[in-house]
C-alpha cells in the first residue's frame, strides 16, 4: 500500500514541526500561484476560474500519490500552450464546449499517465533528449510571450506560430490602445524589478533576509492588486482596457466531462504529447530538488501521481497540469517538508475561489499577459544553445530543427519533430558505435586505442573493441568493418573482438557474428572473443555459436594476445 500510496510513508510521523514548515511554504506558494493560475488559464484559452480550479484538487491528488516532498503541481506555461493548440483548432475559444474539451484533455492525459505508470513505462520519457527538450521549451517560451503581445497592445491578433502571430500584430497595430500599453508596460517593468530588486528593497527597510526573500515572491500579486485598483478607480475599462470581468464565485462542480468518442479520439494524440512533455518537465524538477535533500523519486509512481492530478483536474473544471519549475523551487526554498504543503496550497486557492473572485472583476488582461511574459522569458535559455553548439553539432542541429518547428508550425509539430529527432539520433548513434583497433600499453596488461596511444601491436593479430551493445541497428556495421579489416591486411591470422563494453547481443547481431566467423574461416583467419560479460556468455551458450567458433573465448584481452603471439605480447615484469 505504501508503494502506491506514498502518503502512507510520511503521514503517520507527521508532526507539528513539519506542519509549521509546510504551512509557511504553502502560504508563499499560494500567493505566487493565484496570479499564475489566472494567467495560465488565459494562455490555455480558458476563463480565469479554470486556472483556480486546476490548482485545487490536483494538488490534493498529488499529495496522496506523489513521491516528491517539494514538487508544486498546477498549471504551467508550456502545457497551457499545448492545451490551447490542441483544442483551439476544434472549437471556438471561450465557449462551453471549449471548457469541456479542456476537461476531457486533462482526464485523457491523466488516464494515459496512470496507465504508463502502472505498466512501469516511465522509461519512455528517456527517448526525449535533453537538448531537444531544452530547444522545445525555449521556443515555446518565445511563442507564449509573442502570443501575449496582443493583450499588452490591446489589439486583436492570433495565430498558431510565431510568424502568424507577428503578421497578425502588424496588421492590427493601428488599433493600439495606449491605456492598455501603459498598464502592460508598467506591469512588465515592475515584475522584472520585483524579481531582481524587491528583496533588496525589503531588506533595506528592516526585514530579515528570509522574510524579504519570501515576500519578494509576491511581486505578481502586487501587480495584480495595483492594476486592478487602478482600473477600478480610474475607470480604465471605459478607456478600452480589457478586464477579466465576472469570475464565478465558489468551488467547481465535481463531474467528469461527457464522453464524446469523436472528440476523445481527436484529443488522444495531444493528450499523449502533453503527458510525456509534462512528465519530463516535472520529473527533471523533482529529481533536481530531491538530490539536494538526498531523497529518492520513484519515476513510475511519479507518473501515477501526475496522472491522478490530471484526472482530478479533469473532473473539477480544470485543464492539464504538471509540476512547475518556479513554484517548486519556491516551495523548496520556503522549507516545505512533505507533499502536504501542496494540499495546504490547495486550501488557500479554494478560499480564494470562494471569497476573492469578485475582486478580480477589474483585473486588466494586460496584467495577466505581463505576468505570463515575465514568467516564460525565464524559459528562454540561450546559454544551453551555445553549450550544445560547442559540445555536439548533431545535438545542436536537432535542437534548432525543434525550435524552427515550434516557430514555423506551432507547438504540436515542434514536439512531434523533437520526439522523432530524439529517436532518430538514438538509432543513428547506436548504429555507429565507437570502434577502435587496440594494442598493449608497454609494461602493462592494458589495451588502448592505437590512434590515441603509443602501444604494441602485431601484424598477425587485429584486436577490435566495440564500445556499445550489438543489436540489429549496428550488426551490419560490425560485419562490414571486420571484413574490411581482413581484406586490407593480408598478413592477418587472427581477429580478436574485445567485448568489455558489450552488454547485449541480440538475434541480428548473433547472425552477424556467425557470418563473420564463417567468412573468416573461409579466408583462413581465426575469430576470437575476449572479456565477454557473464550475462552475454550465458545467452551465447544457449546457441550453437560457441560450438562453431573457429577460435577461442579468452577471459582477458591480454590473455588472448599473449596466447596468440607470446613473443610480442609478453607478461610485464613483476606481474602474477
Amino acid at each position: 500500500m505504501k508503494k502506491y500510496f506514498p502518503i502512507l510513508r510520511w503521514a503517520p510521523s507527521y508532526g507539528a514541526g513539519a506542519f509549521g514548515d509546510d504551512m509557511l511554504a504553502a502560504s508563499i506558494v499560494t500567493i505566487m500561484l493565484i496570479p499564475q493560475s489566472l494567467a495560465y488559464a488565459l494562455i490555455a484559452g480558458l476563463p480565469p476560474e479554470a486556472g483556480l480550479y486546476a490548482s485545487i484538487l490536483p494538488l490534493v491528488a498529488y499529495a496522496i500519490f506523489g513521491t516528491s516532498s517539494t514538487l508544486a503541481v498546477g498549471p504551467v506555461a508550456v502545457v497551457s500552450l499545448m492545451t490551447a493548440a490542441a483544442i483551439g483548432r476544434m472549437m471556438e475559444t471561450g465557449s462551453a464546449d471549449y471548457a469541456a474539451a479542456a476537461m476531457a484533455l486533462a482526464l485523457l492525459t491523466g488516464l494515459m499517465l496512470l496507465a504508463l505508470g502502472a505498466l512501469r513505462l516511465g522509461f519512455l520519457a528517456n527517448f526525449l533528449s535533453h537538448p531537444i527538450i531544452a530547444g522545445f521549451i525555449t521556443a515555446s517560451g518565445v511563442l507564449i510571450a509573442a502570443s501575449q503581445l496582443k493583450h499588452i497592445f490591446g489589439i486583436s491578433g492570433g495565430g498558431d506560430n510565431v510568424f502568424e502571430i507577428l503578421e497578425s500584430l502588424i496588421v492590427h497595430i493601428g488599433d493600439l490602445n495606449w491605456a492598455t500599453v501603459a498598464v502592460g508596460a508598467l506591469s512588465i517593468v515592475f515584475l522584472f524589478w520585483s524579481r531582481n530588486h524587491l528583496a533588496t528593497a525589503l531588506r533595506a527597510i528592516g526585514l530579515d533576509d528570509k522574510l524579504a526573500a519570501s515576500a519578494a515572491k509576491a511581486g505578481p500579486l502586487l501587480a495584480v492588486t495595483g492594476t486592478t485598483a487602478a482600473a477600478y478607480f480610474l475607470g480604465l475599462d471605459a478607456k478600452g482596457v480589457a478586464i477579466v470581468g465576472d469570475v464565478p464565485r465558489g468551488l467547481p462542480d465535481l463531474s467528469p466531462p461527457a464522453f464524446d468518442a469523436d472528440l476523445w479520439r481527436e484529443l488522444a494524440g495531444p493528450a499523449f504529447l502533453i503527458a510525456i512533455i509534462g512528465y519530463v518537465e516535472s520529473i527533471s524538477v523533482a529529481q533536481t530538488l530531491a538530490a539536494k535533500r538526498r531523497e529518492r523519486i520513484d519515476l513510475d509512481q511519479e507518473m501515477i501521481g501526475l496522472g491522478a492530478a490530471n484526472i482530478a483536474s479533469g473532473v473539477s473544471g480544470g485543464f492539464p497540469v504538471t509540476g512547475g519549475f518556479a513554484r517548486s523551487v519556491v516551495n523548496f526554498d520556503a522549507g516545505a517538508r512533505t507533499p502536504a504543503a501542496g494540499a495546504f496550497s490547495a486550501v488557500g486557492i479554494a478560499l480564494a475561489a470562494m471569497f476573492l473572485t469578485p475582486l478580480l472583476y477589474y483585473l486588466p488582461k494586460a496584467t495577466l499577459a505581463a505576468t505570463i511574459i515575465v514568467a516564460v522569458l525565464s524559459l528562454v535559455n540561450v546559454g544551453v544553445i551555445k553549450r550544445t553548439w560547442t559540445y555536439s553539432k548533431s545535438d545542436f542541429a536537432a535542437m534548432m530543427i525543434t525550435i524552427a518547428g515550434v516557430f514555423a508550425f506551432g507547438v504540436e509539430v515542434g514536439v512531434v519533430a523533437g520526439i522523432i529527432l530524439s529517436i532518430l539520433l538514438l538509432l543513428y548513434r547506436a548504429s555507429k558505435p565507437h570502434y577502435a583497433i587496440v594494442g598493449q600499453v608497454p609494461g602493462t596488461e592494458h589495451f588502448r586505442n592505437v590512434a590515441r596511444h603509443n602501444v604494441i601491436t602485431s601484424p598477425a593479430i587485429a584486436a577490435i573493441r566495440i564500445d556499445g551493445n550489438l543489436f540489429f541497428a549496428n550488426a551490419r556495421f560490425l560485419e562490414d568493418h571486420v571484413m574490411a579489416l581482413a581484406a586490407d591486411q593480408p598478413k592477418l591470422k587472427h581477429i580478436v573482438l574485445m567485448c568489455s563494453a558489450i552488454n547485449e547481443i541480440d538475434g541480428s547481431a548473433l547472425e552477424s557474428l556467425e557470418a563473420i566467423n564463417e567468412r573468416l574461416s573461409h579466408a583462413g583467419l581465426s575469430f576470437h572473443l575476449s572479456e565477454v560479460k557473464g550475462p552475454v556468455m550465458d545467452r551465447l551458450k544457449r546457441t550453437h555459436f560457441l560450438e562453431t567458433l573457429n577460435g577461442r573465448v579468452f577471459l582477458s584481452q591480454f590473455e588472448a594476445m599473449h596466447a596468440l603471439d607470446p613473443e610480442i605480447f609478453k607478461v610485464p615484469n613483476g606481474a602474477g
